[in-house]
């Protein structure tokens, strides 16, 4: 990835994403050239896990309930806090002060997402943020696409193109967090790139297994591996019309979650519980591998990150079924590309925060559908 040069003017930007897969919050501090949209770099990293009792109350919000507007401005507060408790480690590391720092870019958490009813929420309280850490904040990404006509998301396509873009390549970028996305490098700059949410990632396959188990995620998707994958079952998911919706398009908890599943799981009153981690591992691969294979059938080579990285069933299932469709890309980390997994979205939103100072577009039209290119974020000075 292109890295800031020691002439190239360059500001400090954090950025912070919690994801749909509710775990917690990933940090970066990075380094960021004002003259070259492609050049950033990571400063230092921080993670901070939420505690039970918020991630339990954000997994609530999901869908409607009792006293909800009051319940989700106490869970903003909460994460207001956490964010900024990510901050604080991140400055540390670094041994920067927040007057060093032009901005925090800030994703919130996605607690809702209706792109087809003109809106979508994450729930965040910026201005806390921006009182508790000292420092400009710049959040709510993704309205800005959706009042020009787009989905909102995915946003990273952009960032994925300006960092890890190769002229005469085509690369895949697929993150698998709670949903999984691609994003497709053409080889010929952000006009040619496109992306979109290709289903769930690690969200079916977590929910199950804390039904059943208690645990947070399947470890290197050990129980996955321990039952067999039912073809019947796989079928039946794999005709979730979504799947078969052409982009741009983006998805979230709305649609895929434990009702829907269950659901479809009304015929298969029978089938292990094991077998149905199986099955869903199997989904997730298959739903990522079809969609490489019908929108990027010539890349090159598929750039994992995200959670999903680090469950080796799924990514030898991913890897299988990629073959199955003739596709002969490599399937590898993004790490190889200089930059850890698990920094790709942080990294994203850093970079998002220096495109707003500079006043320049953060989406990619050919992804969300918008009208145009749009500036993103809404400023929350300190």
């Amino acid at each position: 990835m292109p890295q800031p040069s020691s002439a190239s003017p360059v500001i400090l930007t954090i950025g912070l994403m919690s994801g749909t897969s509710l775990d917690g919050v990933d940090g970066v501090l990075a380094a960021c050239a004002t003259d070259d949209q492609c050049q950033i770099r990571a400063i230092a990293s921080a993670y901070i896990p939420f505690p039970p009792g918020l991630r339990t109350e954000l997994l609530a919000l999901q869908t409607a309930g009792h006293n909800e507007i009051e319940r989700e401005a106490l869970s903003a507060n909460a994460l207001a806090h956490h964010y900024a408790r990510c901050v604080e480690q991140l400055l540390g590391s670094a041994g920067n002060s927040p007057g060093e720092i032009s901005a925090i870019g800030v994703h919130g958490q996605t607690i809702r997402h209706r792109p087809e009813l003109g809106f979508t929420r994450q729930t965040n309280n910026p201005a806390l943020l921006a009182e508790l850490s000292g420092i400009d904040v710049i959040a709510d990404f993704r309205s800005r696409d959706i009042a020009a006509g787009g989905q909102g998301a995915p946003l990273v396509p952009a960032f994925h193109q300006a960092a890890f873009g190769q002229p005469g390549e085509i690369r895949v970028v697929a993150n698998i967090g709670g949903i999984s996305n691609i994003s497709i490098l053409d080889g010929t700059g952000n006009a040619g790139a496109t992306g979109f949410d290709t289903g769930p990632g690690n969200m079916l396959l977590d929910a199950w297994i804390t039904r059943h188990r208690g645990l947070p995620f399947d470890t290197n998707g050990a129980w996955a591996a321990a039952g067999t994958v039912s073809t019947a079952l796989l079928q039946v998911l794999l005709q979730e019309p979504y799947l078969r919706a052409p982009p741009p398009k983006s998805t979230g908890r709305d649609l895929f979650h434990l009702a829907w599943l269950d659901d479809k799981l009304q015929a298969f009153s029978t089938l292990a519980a094991t077998d149905v981690q199986a099955t869903l591992t199997a989904f997730t691969a298959q739903t990522l591998a079809d969609a490489i294979a019908a929108y990027a059938k010539n890349a090159t080579a598929v750039y994992l990150c995200g959670g999903g990285l680090y469950n080796a069933q799924l990514v030898a299932q991913l890897s299988a079924a990629l073959q199955a469709h003739q596709h002969n890309a490599c399937v590898q980390s993004t790490a190889v590309l200089g930059v850890p997994p698990m920094q790709v979205e942080a990294l994203a939103f850093a970079w998002l925060a220096q495109r707003f100072l500079q006043r320049q577009p953060g989406n990619l039209p050919a992804v969300t559908g918008a009208r145009g290119l749009r500036v993103l974020g809404a400023l929350y000075p300190h």
